[in-house]
């Protein structure tokens, strides 16, 4: 039983020695605290920095692997949804990076506030250790965290010698199965995962996927439609500068220059009864950002949107109507589609 921060935890204390290094794909607050993970169990950081409101850059990460002749770089560590910025980060592509320069690094990918929300494939995209949590896309109460490795980060957990008792792998798994827990087994959360996953087969996976993004897009519609307070801007923007990045998950709003985000949080939450996701480490009171995972519809969205943009302008920031008017015609031409594909 833990938040992801346990499964960040334990995949540091089990695949590490203190002095190895790791390069970090940094990103924002939660790539951040993985890297303040790993430090605390001796491990050397090394970072690789995303600019300001753009996703990781493969071509950098691979530069640096090729420098690396001497192949001290033991892992590479990437968020694939960073929750804090509502970006998305290239998980397939970084891995193609390290094979073009041949790099022998372990693949770490944190898919916490991904899983279940947007594509993401462990053994097609050669990833040897994946972290996952219970509370995003399952729809689960926070508290269970998962971890996913391959042959290739169970052999470097053997020989690791960082400090490790109620992470450790080797005790719970026999014959490449996990058998026992580090205690007693979380018994109510395998119903609740059991009840999930069977909403997420009756769904179909790759519908889930699509209705996230359909969901996303309106969500996006309406905060380009808040910004167009003049011809060149002026209002709440999405943080994400380049659309391909934009989260599916989740939309992260930034707020104009003097304006406080945790106002309309506040407003939204107190008035209207809508809860909105706030700035996190250097993001706050820029920020704030709305969830669009998990067990959601076009009826639920549309009634969050449209209590934060009475909360916008209780709180005098500047916006555009119409916000409105735009998801819902974002949503539009999705529900046709799907409509003559059911009568067809």
């Amino acid at each position: 039983m833990a938040s992801g921060h346990g499964a960040w935890d334990a995949s540091i204390a089990n695949l590490f020695s203190p002095g190895a290094r790791v390069l970090v794909c940094q990103a924002g607050y939660f790539s951040e605290n993985w890297s303040a993970t790993a430090r605390q169990y001796g491990v050397e950081v090394e970072v690789v920095a995303a600019a300001e409101r753009r996703a990781v850059d493969p071509k950098a990460v691979e530069e640096r692997l090729a420098a690396d002749q001497g192949h001290a770089i033991k892992a590479v560590l990437i968020v694939q949804n960073e929750t804090a910025t509502g970006m998305r980060h290239p998980v397939a592509e970084v891995r193609a990076a390290m094979n073009r320069v041949k790099h022998p690094a372990l693949y770490c990918v944190d898919t916490i506030s991904s899983l279940a929300s947007y594509d993401f494939r462990m053994d097609e995209w050669g990833v040897d250790l994946v972290v996952g949590g219970s509370q995003k896309g399952l729809m689960m109460p926070p508290g269970m965290s998962f971890t996913a490795i391959n042959a290739r980060a169970w052999a470097a957990s053997q020989d690791a010698r960082n400090p490790r008792r109620y992470w450790d792998w080797r005790p719970m798994v026999e014959g490449g199965r996990q058998l026992r827990f580090c205690g007693t087994a979380p018994i109510p959360y395998f119903y609740g995962l059991e009840a999930a996953l069977d909403m997420i087969e009756e769904e179909g996976l790759e519908n889930v996927f699509a209705r996230h993004r359909r969901l996303a897009q309106a969500t996006r519609a309406r905060v380009r439609a808040w910004s167009a307070v003049t011809p060149h801007g002026g209002g709440p923007e999405i943080y994400s500068l380049d659309p391909e990045a934009a989260s599916d998950s989740l939309t992260a709003v930034l707020t104009p220059a003097g304006h406080d985000a945790d106002k309309v949080r506040a407003i939204a939450a107190d008035r209207y009864s809508v809860a909105l996701g706030r700035g996190l480490g250097a993001l706050q009171g820029r920020v704030f950002r709305i969830g669009h995972m998990g067990d959601l519809n076009e009826p639920m969205l549309l009634g969050a949107l449209g209590g934060i943009e009475l909360a916008l302008a209780e709180a005098g920031m500047p916006h555009a109507r119409g916000g409105v008017e735009a998801a819902m015609e974002a949503l539009r031409a999705p529900a046709a589609i799907r409509k003559a594909a059911v009568a067809a």
